[in-house]
């Protein structure tokens, strides 16, 4: 008995997993299939595929370009649709070539710069390198200079704090110091000081009328507790 293959149904695929994987096989075969039909037929052929992330996938059996624009010269009617995106196109196009071209040639450039790819130069171009390293040297050398005096201006300005600072910091040192001499001597002689007493004695001969001898003598002594 037969098995009568199931017709699978066309809706969309649920499952993420499964879609991806779906989609990735049926472009495949998609453009497989039209290579083969612009090969064997001899035409020209066009595929533009976006995915669902928003990727582009395309296939032109020769230029892109030049397919849309045939198909824009052969519908008349969507003239009016399609002329903007074309020149978007062109003009996308062009940007990308000068781009691509200016991109060659900073990079020749550096090389050049750098010592490499010499040998296919002629002379002018030769002093014309030269002349342009010489004067990026200079640049640099200005520069670098221009550093080196900030940087020193820098170091200055810290130095002149620091001393400053320095100074204060002595003159508030000398100051503690003169502070603490007054208060040491005051409370030495506060607590040391000393008692002079001074005596006098004197004795007149009674059958005289001047003295005939005197004492006086000095007493140095602690003073009285309180």
């Amino acid at each position: 008995m037969r098995m009568v293959r199931q017709k699978t149904q066309i809706k969309k695929i649920e499952n993420l997993a499964a879609r991806q994987v779906t989609f990735s096989k049926r472009r495949k075969g998609l453009f497989k299939k039209a290579l083969e039909l612009s090969t064997l037929c001899e035409v020209d052929m066009a595929l533009i595929v976006f995915s669902a992330t928003g990727k582009l996938f395309d296939y032109s059996s020769s230029s892109m370009i030049q397919v849309l624009e045939k198909h824009r010269l052969l519908q008349p009617r969507n003239v009016g649709d399609l002329q903007q995106p074309s020149q978007e196109i062109q003009i996308a196009s062009r940007e990308c070539a000068m781009l691509s071209k200016e991109l060659a040639e900073t990079t020749s450039q550096l090389r050049q710069m750098k010592g490499h790819d010499l040998h296919g130069l002629e002379l002018i171009e030769l002093e014309k390198l030269e002349a342009m390293i010489e004067s990026g040297l200079a640049n640099v050398v200005t520069a670098k200079g221009e550093r080196m005096k900030k940087e020193i201006s820098t170091l200055k300005e810290k130095e002149a704090q620091m001393l400053e600072a320095n100074t204060l910091l002595k003159q508030q040192l000398a100051m503690m110091e003169l502070s603490l001499g007054q208060t040491d001597k005051h409370d030495h002689c506060r607590h040391h000081s000393w008692v002079l007493t001074v005596s006098s004695h004197s004795s007149k001969d009674p059958q005289q009328n001047y003295i005939s001898s005197s004492d006086t003598s000095l007493k140095l002594g602690l003073p009285f507790s309180s």
